[in-house]
């Protein structure tokens, strides 16, 4: 048994038209390697002939947009069209505490003249914070809120916007104190031109973080914190501290600020608006936005300002005690 398995093991090698059907199969084989390395050759050497147009227009279109990125770093401004959509869909929105056109515009005119990079510190997280983020696209924008937790979540919203929390200690109550506890301390604590990270005075914010009091603000928007009832913070502080920060800047884009108070109708701030960032810097107002274009001060100076009809119309805080105690 064991001898003709052998045996048959030998005819089935050895037998010619099994060698025979192995050689062809081997043939088949070559042939179809052959014939897929032929045409993977034939592929690539036509895609390498036919996309060297595209790599060439490829980079052609990608020296535009460094171009145009280029030039957009160099003017710091949207195209034209750009801002005026975001404008348009911004005034319009259902949002009740919107800004209407005419009160964005005039931010966005000095945003889109500001020197590149434009530095802009807003007060308060609003219905237009994406907007004046936009519009400040190659500038550093930073916003201050007062509620920790709306802050930590926006942040977590939008991870491309800058929002720092502050804890204000002033209340409405205490206006009248507050602005003369100022005056009192206008040649210590409350000096116009100082650093206010070391600074005691009561309306100077001084716990934010350190390099925020490095930059020179070129744009400063007042829109927060809550301004009416007793117990709210009011809008002093961040007009104060607007005020302190305009006048030490140390270079920046210009000897220049640009500082905007919303809600311009209310006392508040109204009052404190003239006192500290002065009548006499105040380039245009309405009853909902004021723009003040302050200077940069000398270290030995101790006055906000200068001008005396400023001096006297700030005296109006008086009026405003009695009207409202």
């Amino acid at each position: 048994m064991k001898n003709n398995n052998n045996n048959n093991t030998k005819l089935i090698l050895l037998h010619p038209y099994i060698q025979k059907q192995g050689s062809s199969n081997r043939l088949w084989l070559l042939a179809f390697v052959s014939f897929f390395t032929i045409a993977f050759l034939v592929t690539l050497i036509y895609s390498r002939d036919h996309s060297f147009p595209t790599k060439v227009a490829g980079a052609a279109t990608s020296a535009a947009m460094t171009a145009a990125s280029s030039s957009i770093s160099t003017n710091s401004q949207l195209p034209t069209t750009v801002i005026n959509t975001l404008l348009h869909y911004a005034s319009r929105s259902n949002d009740s505490f919107h800004m209407s056109y005419s009160e964005i515009k005039p931010i966005s005119d000095v945003l889109r003249k500001c020197s590149s990079p434009c530095n802009l510190l807003v007060f308060g997280l609003t219905h237009e914070t994406l907007l004046w983020k936009a519009l400040n696209p190659n500038g550093r924008t930073v916003f201050i809120e007062e509620n920790r937790y709306y802050a930590a979540y926006f942040e977590e919203q939008h991870p491309e916007i800058d929002v720092f929390d502050v804890q204000y200690t002033t209340k409405m109550g205490e206006y009248r104190e507050l602005i003369t506890s100022a005056k009192d301390q206008i040649r210590n604590e409350c000096r116009p031109v100082q650093n206010l990270l070391f600074s005691e005075c009561k309306l100077g914010i001084n716990d934010l973080p350190n390099h925020v009091y490095e930059v020179d603000w070129d744009v400063i928007l007042i829109d927060g914190p809550r301004g009416d009832g007793a117990e709210g913070p009011g809008r002093m502080a961040p007009i104060f501290t607007a005020g302190v920060l305009a006048r030490s800047k140390k270079g920046g884009n210009g000897v220049k600020t640009h500082i905007f108070v919303h809600d311009y109708y209310r006392k508040v701030e109204k009052v404190y608006g003239d006192e500290f960032l002065c009548r006499e810097n105040l380039v245009e107002a309405n009853d909902m936005l004021a723009h003040f274009v302050v200077e940069k001060m000398d270290e030995k100076c101790f006055q906000f300002c200068h001008n005396k009809a400023s001096k006297s119309k700030a005296k109006s805080v008086s009026s405003f005690s009695s009207s409202t105690s």
